[in-house]
């Protein structure tokens, strides 16, 4: 049976059996004849995508103006790529059904691409051009605007050129790293390490700078060009190749969306000032928190050429689904990794070799973030702990799922994406994070590092998946929690039991505090 594909303002009431909307909109339909079970669906399909979208990210990879891209690295946590081909794969099998599939789409690109596919009977699609001149309006603001942002920023920041050679830190301006040193990623690895220096990315604007920088700290802002900014970000977007084959539509969407925002113009500014960095000062080796994005791609070519030794730190946890961090995407292979990439723990590591990622590169060097174990105690009478991620969406509706539970909840938004949400019913915001809590009765989270933490602490903990989007699994490979929805989650609070013991050790090892200031030496990992 057909699928039948139709906007939201023209919607049949006859003729199909259950639906299902793609892309946020919220159609006027009965909720009970939504499709169940999406949230497994939507996830299994992801998973099955995955090599999809490797595959052709790394084709897309060949493109001068694919560093910018998250779309070209395969990041899932800031591209939806992956979850729209994982819709394509849904649709596909419910056009085989034996019941008939209502898919509501308002999104002018997904739409056209899903009328494509067999057996799918579309109605009108939605008009591209008032989408594609929105978002050229909105993009060229937003870039004319980060252009003016930089380009102050760099004269406010101009510094003195540091003296050249000797290790570095590229780090983020995280709130909670501090002046005297300390890092959010390296924890006091420059207290251990005197002669080790600091410097911020990009993301760290004049104030946090001002907070942060010292004798052994400054911004990558200052090695950047103002003129260079005001002429080239304006124009600096993600520009892949005429598309063709059965991804096109996907891929024009991709580039739209990305065009309709100053996301290739911030990285494009980060790589100028890296690419500055490394010609003025020609560190012996940098160190970051690797992530393989596409900037970090950029960085590492540039260090090579350069003769700077790169040292990536993977800083926090790999699950199956974080396809950047693995060397499918990377166009040019190996060239493009760090010389060597020091792990959380054997967790991760073994993960990046099933990956790919070739053995004599990766060391397990301990987790500094991470370095303290905590542990917090469970009660049952005590709050749900609810830990927000990255993605906006998904963290809204976290939120809405909890209020009205009828148990008090706790919620701490992401560090670096704060979101804005009303306390009540039952619902209380907190600053403070799960291993400054006394006790909870229960964790639940979403693609954040804060629920490995639970299960470490051997809290009951629950893996929130939400309804049309993948929140990425970020548990390493044979750890697996309950999951849950909006529909579910009252139920699966009732009676949940903590998880089975898990050694810390193999997740966040002890630093090596050795290894660490052996490579971030002055002989660098000669020593």
């Amino acid at each position: 049976m057909a699928v039948l594909l139709r906007r939201s303002d023209d919607l049949p009431s006859e003729g199909w059996d259950a639906w299902v909307a793609v892309g946020g909109v919220r159609p006027r339909l009965d909720p009970a004849r939504r499709i169940a079970g999406l949230a497994d669906a939507l996830e299994e399909a992801f998973d099955e995508a995955a090599p999809d979208w490797l595959a052709l990210a790394k084709e897309l990879g060949h493109d001068p103006s694919a560093v910018r891209s998250h779309t070209a690295s395969a990041a899932p946590n800031a591209s939806d790529f992956g979850l729209m081909m994982a819709w394509t794969r849904l649709l596909r099998g419910w056009s085989g059904a034996e019941w008939r599939a209502l898919v509501v789409c308002d999104d002018p690109w997904a739409f056209r691409h899903f009328a494509a596919q067999p057996k799918v009977a579309a109605g009108k699609a939605p008009p591209l051009w008032p989408t594609r001149i929105r978002l050229a309006l909105r993009g060229g603001a937003a870039r004319l605007r980060i252009a003016l942002v930089a380009a102050r920023a760099a004269r406010k920041l101009k510094q003195p050129r540091p003296d050249s050679g000797g290790g570095w830190l590229l780090a983020y301006g995280h709130p909670t790293s501090t002046k005297e040193g300390y890092d959010a990623y390296f924890g006091n690895l420059m207290e251990q390490a005197p002669e080790v220096r600091r410097i911020l990315h990009v993301d760290a604007g004049p104030t946090r700078v001002a907070e942060l920088a010292g004798p052994r700290t400054i911004s990558l802002h200052g090695f950047g060009e103002p003129w260079w900014a005001l002429t080239r970000l304006p124009f600096a977007r993600w520009r892949p190749a005429r598309p063709s084959g059965e991804w096109a539509a996907l891929i024009r969407r991709a580039a739209a969306l990305d065009g309709g925002t100053a996301q290739a113009a911030a990285i494009a500014w980060q790589i100028h000032c890296q690419r500055q960095f490394l010609k003025l000062v020609r560190p012996e080796i940098v160190a970051w928190p690797w992530e393989n994005h596409g900037w970090e791609r950029d960085l590492v070519r540039a260090a090579r050429a350069a003769g700077t030794k790169t040292l990536g730190y993977q800083h926090s946890v790999i699950g199956r689904q974080m396809l950047n961090y693995g060397p499918g995407s990377n166009a040019d292979g190996p060239a493009s990794l760090p010389d060597q990439v020091l792990c959380s723990g054997a967790a991760t590591r073994d993960q990046l070799l099933a990956w790919g990622i070739p053995a004599e590169r990766l060391a397990i060097g301990g987790a500094w973030r991470f370095a303290t174990p905590a542990q917090v105690a469970h009660d049952p009478a005590a709050p749900v702990f609810l830990a927000l991620p990255f993605d906006q969406d998904i963290a809204a509706e976290m939120v809405a799922a909890v209020r009205g539970l009828g148990r008090e909840v706790l919620v701490k938004d992401h560090p670096m994406t704060p979101f804005a949400f009303a306390d009540g019913d039952g619902v209380t915001r907190t600053g403070q994070g799960l291993t400054a809590q006394k006790a909870v009765s229960a964790v639940v989270f979403a693609a954040t590092t804060v629920g490995l933490e639970a299960v470490l602490m051997g809290l009951p903990t629950l893996r929130f998946r939400p309804q049309g989007r993948v929140a990425l699994d970020i548990l390493p490979a044979g750890l697996a929690v309950p999951t849950t929805s909006t529909a579910t989650l009252k139920a699966d609070l009732t009676g949940l039991a903590p998880p089975p013991k898990l050694a810390r050790e193999g997740v966040f090892a002890p630093v090596d505090r050795t290894l660490w200031i052996g490579l971030l030496s002055p002989q660098g990992d000669e020593s």
